[in-house]
């Protein structure tokens, strides 16, 4: 596999930035309209973050349940695929340093991606 130089690795980074970004939007905007589609005429309840469904609050369960058209699944869906951007950027990272044999940014960059990952699912 050729090696990349450092411009060809910082324009790949720029693209997983910005297709993270539009993704990300893209789906959240998706399941606003939905949401609206649905709701546009309901009365606001200000006490949501209390009743929320539990089955949003579970990866294992977001996943089916924006699949199935849950529109505040959806719109949770693309927060976290917002959140994981930035992540899958760090992850590139190593990748990279991995390829040009650069052990210390390979530890460092490995060590930022533990403490992103475990913030990420280890949060109470």
């Amino acid at each position: 596999m050729p090696r990349l130089n450092d411009k060809q690795v910082e324009t790949l980074i720029g693209q997983v930035l910005r297709y993270g970004v539009l993704l990300s939007s893209f789906v959240t905007a998706i399941g606003l309209v939905l949401y609206l589609a649905r709701h546009a005429t309901a009365i606001p309840n200000y006490h949501i973050f209390h009743s929320v469904n539990a089955s949003l609050r579970s990866m294992h369960q977001l996943v089916p349940e924006a699949f199935h058209g849950n529109a505040m699944a959806i719109i949770q869906l693309g927060v976290l695929l917002l959140i994981a951007t930035p992540v899958a950027r760090v992850a590139f990272l190593v990748g990279s340093f991995a390829l040009e044999h650069d052990r210390l940014y390979v530890v460092v960059s490995g060590l930022v991606l533990v403490i992103l990952l475990g913030s990420i699912f280890f949060a109470t």
